[in-house]
């Protein structure tokens, strides 16, 4: 288990994410953010307590922010927490394969120019 405070922010990212119906709730704020929990729930084939749930954990993962508009609750996308998966994860086993394309692309190109 992680000790440190950013271990525990990528495991409840990962929890959050690994769930197909959170990931459904990420893609509707993604298309239009801002939705009411009536507006989310619809779109469902969930009570509105399960998905007051699903919005919870996304919630304490920082994937989806709530503010109050009147006596309305909006739901936001907030995209940070994937990105910094992304940067940590992702780009450091891609860093590689891209350096030697860049490669071999710097290197057909001059061989290009030399058989001009």
């Amino acid at each position: 288990m992680a000790t440190d405070d950013r271990g525990s922010d990528d495991d409840r990212v990962f929890k959050a994410l690994a769930d197909p119906t959170r990931r459904f709730l990420l893609d509707l704020l993604f298309a239009r953010d801002g939705r009411t929990l009536t507006e989310l729930e619809s779109e469902l084939e969930m009570t509105r307590f399960g998905v007051m749930k699903h919005l919870r954990v996304l919630e304490e993962a920082g994937l989806v922010v709530p503010r109050r508009s009147g006596r309305e609750k909006l739901h936001f996308l907030n995209p940070v927490p994937i990105r910094l998966i992304h940067d940590r994860w992702i780009d450091k086993y891609t860093e590689r394969q891209i350096a030697a394309l860049v490669d071999l692309k710097t290197e057909l190109e001059e061989k290009g120019k030399k058989d001009d």
